[in-house]
C-alpha cells in the first residue's frame, strides 16, 4: 500500500483537491488544506525533500507579500470602483446611446462600445455589468429590445474587462507565468478590440436577421438635438474625420521599428487631442462650428480617454510600470470624481471596502495555491503533468486543443482567479518546454477564462445581471406601460451566442498568432510542427539544487513589470 501511495502520490493529491472543491469548501482553504495534508503524509512516508519544502513555506508566503507586481490589483480595483460610482458610465451610456439611437441596434452598439471603454478604465467585471444593467437594461426593455439580446449584450460587454488592459486577470496570469505584466497588456491589446468587433458584428447580424429584436430609438427619445431639430451629426462626422486624419498622419510618420501598441496609443492620443482642442475652441470662442451632439460626445469621451492614456499609454511607451500606472489611474479616478462633484466619504468608504475584500480574496487564494504547489512539487506533480501532457498526440497543437477544452470545462465550476492559481501553474512549464511563448499562452488562456463569467448556470456576470434585472413585471416610469420581467432563462440563453463568439476568438488567436505578437514585435510565438519531449529523471545533484532554489524568496525573482 505504501509503495502504491508513493508511486501515485501526484494524481491522488490532485484528486484530493477535486474532492475538497466538490464539497463546496472555500478554494483558498481547500488548496492550503490539501497541500498541508499531503505534505505531512509525504513526510511520514519519507518522500525525499518534503520536509525541506515545508520549511520553505514561510519564506514563500513572505515573498508573496513582498511582490510589487500584485500591488497593481488594489490600485486598478480602486480606480474602477471610484469611476463606477462617479457617474462616468451613466454619462457615457446616455451620450453614446443618443449618438447611435437613430439606427437599429443603436443601444446595443452603445453598450458594447461603452463596455470596452469601461474595461480600459476599470478592469472590474462586476462594476461594468452592474452599472450597465442598472442604466441601459430598463431603456432597452422600454423600447422593445428582445430580452435575450439585451441581457447577452450587457453581460458580455462587462466581461471585456477581463481581456482589455488593465485587466486584473492579466496581472494574475503574469505573476503565475513569471512574465511581465506590460508584455501581457501589449499582447492582449489587439485581441481585446478584435473581440469587441466580433460583438458588434453579432449585433449587426441580429438587426439584419431579426430587426424587431433591436429597434432604433423613436424620435421622442432622441433628446440631443439642434435648434432646427436635426441631430447634428454632420459636424460630428467632420470632427471625427479631422481627428482620424491627424491620428493617421502621426502614425505614418513614426519609425517602422515602433511596436504596434505604442503606435496605436500615441496615434489615438493625437486624434483625441485634436478633437478636444477644436471642441474647446468652439465653446470658448463661440465659433458655432460644432453641434451640441459633437460637443457633448467630445467632452464626455475626453476624461475616460485621457485616463486610458494616463494608465495604458504610460505603460505601453515604457514610462511607467503597471503598478505605477495603477497608482496614477487611482489618482486620476479621484480627480474625475472631484470634477463631477461626486466624491464624498460614502463613495470612498464603499470603494476602499470593496477593494480590501477583493485584494484579500486574491491573496488568500495565492497563499493557498503556494502551499499546494510546494507539496505538489515534492511528490513530483509537475513531472506527472508533464508526462501526461507531452504524451498527447499532435504535439503543440494537440496540447493547445486539450488545454483549451480543459479550461473551458473547468470554467463551468471555477472562476478565473481559481483557474489562474490552480491550473495555470501546472500547464505553464509544459507549454514552455513545448516551445510556446508564455505571453501568447497567457493571452490565449485569458480569452478562454473569460467564458467563466458567461457560462450558464454559474457565470458571475450572469449573477451580477440577475441581481439588477427586474424579477417582476413593473410599470415604466416614463411611458406608464407595464414591462414584463426578465427571466433567468432569458439571461442564460442570451449569454450562449457570446460564449460561442469567445470560443471563436480562442480559435482566431491559435490560427493567427500575429493578433498577439502584433503589439509586441514578436516574430514567432509557437511552432505548429509536432514536437516530442523526452523527460529524463533528474540527477541527484540537480534535485538537491532544485530544493535549494525553493528556499529562495519569490520576491527576489518576481516577474518584471
Amino acid at each position: 500500500m505504501t509503495g502504491f501511495l508513493l508511486a501515485n502520490m501526484a494524481p491522488i493529491m490532485f484528486g484530493g483537491l477535486v474532492v475538497f472543491l466538490l464539497l463546496g469548501l472555500p478554494v483558498a482553504f481547500s488548496l492550503a488544506a490539501c497541500g498541508l495534508l499531503f505534505g505531512f503524509i509525504g513526510i511520514e512516508l519519507g518522500v525525499h525533500g518534503m520536509a525541506q519544502l515545508m520549511q520553505a513555506l514561510p519564506l514563500r508566503i513572505f515573498g508573496i507579500m513582498q511582490n510589487d507586481t500584485l500591488l497593481a490589483i488594489p490600485f486598478f480595483t480602486f480606480m474602477g470602483l471610484v469611476l463606477e460610482r462617479s457617474g462616468m458610465a451613466e454619462d457615457l451610456l446616455d451620450t453614446i446611446g443618443q449618438l447611435f439611437g437613430p439606427i437599429r441596434g443603436g443601444l446595443a452598439y452603445a453598450v458594447i462600445l461603452v463596455g470596452a471603454m469601461l474595461a480600459a478604465t476599470t478592469g472590474v467585471v462586476a462594476a461594468s455589468v452592474i452599472s450597465m444593467g442598472l442604466i441601459s437594461l430598463p431603456i432597452m426593455l422600454r423600447y422593445g429590445y428582445d430580452r435575450r439580446v439585451a441581457s447577452g449584450v450587457i453581460a458580455a460587454s462587462g466581461t471585456l474587462a477581463q481581456i482589455i488592459p488593465p485587466s486584473l486577470v492579466l496581472i494574475v496570469l503574469a505573476d503565475q507565468l513569471g512574465r511581465s505584466v506590460g508584455d501581457l497588456y501589449r499582447g492582449a491589446f489587439i485581441p481585446g478590440f478584435v473581440l469587441t468587433g466580433l460583438y458588434l458584428a453579432y449585433v449587426l447580424a441580429v438587426t439584419l436577421w431579426r430587426p424587431h429584436w433591436a429597434p432604433a430609438l423613436p424620435p421622442e427619445a432622441r433628446t440631443i438635438r439642434e435648434p432646427d431639430g436635426s441631430p447634428g451629426l454632420r459636424s460630428l462626422g467632420m470632427l471625427a474625420a479631422l481627428s482620424v486624419a491627424a491620428a493617421l498622419a502621426f502614425g505614418t510618420t513614426r519609425p517602422d521599428a515602433m511596436p504596434t501598441d505604442e503606435r496605436i496609443v500615441l496615434s489615438l492620443s493625437v486624434g483625441v487631442g485634436v478633437a478636444f482642442v477644436l471642441a474647446l475652441a468652439n465653446r470658448l470662442l463661440h465659433l458655432g462650428l460644432l453641434s451640441h451632439m459633437a460637443e457633448r460626445v467630445t467632452f464626455v469621451l475626453i476624461p475616460p480617454l485621457a485616463l486610458i492614456f494616463l494608465v495604458l499609454g504610460t505603460i505601453f511607451i515604457g514610462v511607467a510600470t503597471p503598478t505605477e500606472g495603477g497608482a496614477m489611474g487611482a489618482v486620476g479616478a479621484l480627480l474625475m470624481a472631484i470634477g463631477r462633484r461626486r466624491l464624498n466619504l460614502k463613495l470612498l468608504r464603499q470603494a476602499m471596502d470593496s477593494t480590501m475584500k477583493l485584494s484579500s480574496f486574491v491573496l488568500f487564494i495565492l497563499i493557498g495555491s503556494t502551499v499546494f504547489s510546494l507539496s505538489f512539487q515534492g511528490v513530483d506533480g509537475p513531472k506527472w503533468v508533464e508526462h501526461l501532457m507531452t504524451s498527447l498526440p499532435g504535439g503543440q497543437m494537440g496540447f493547445l486543443i486539450v488545454v483549451n477544452i480543459l479550461v473551458f470545462v473547468l470554467a463551468f465550476f471555477l472562476d478565473f482567479f481559481e483557474l489562474a492559481f490552480i491550473v495555470v501553474p501546472l500547464l505553464a512549464p509544459v507549454a514552455d518546454k513545448l516551445g510556446i511563448d508564455l505571453v501568447w499562452f497567457g493571452v490565449l488562456l485569458a480569452v478562454n477564462m473569460q467564458t467563466s463569467f458567461m457560462h450558464p448556470p454559474f457565470g458571475f456576470a450572469l449573477f451580477f445581471l440577475r441581481s439588477v434585472a427586474p424579477n417582476n413585471d413593473y410599470q415604466d416610469r416614463l411611458t406608464g406601460q407595464t414591462v414584463a420581467r426578465v427571466t433567468t432563462g432569458q439571461i442564460y440563453w442570451g449569454a450562449v451566442p457570446f460564449v460561442i463568439i469567445q470560443l471563436v476568438m480562442v480559435g482566431l488567436i491559435i490560427a493567427f498568432p500575429g493578433l498577439v505578437s502584433g503589439g509586441m514585435g514578436s516574430k514567432q510565438l509557437f511552432d505548429t510542427t509536432n514536437q516530442v519531449i523526452e523527460v529524463e529523471p533528474p540527477e541527484p545533484q540537480a534535485q538537491e539544487q532544485d530544493l535549494n532554489d525553493l528556499f529562495k524568496t519569490p520576491a527576489a525573482s518576481a516577474p518584471k513589470q
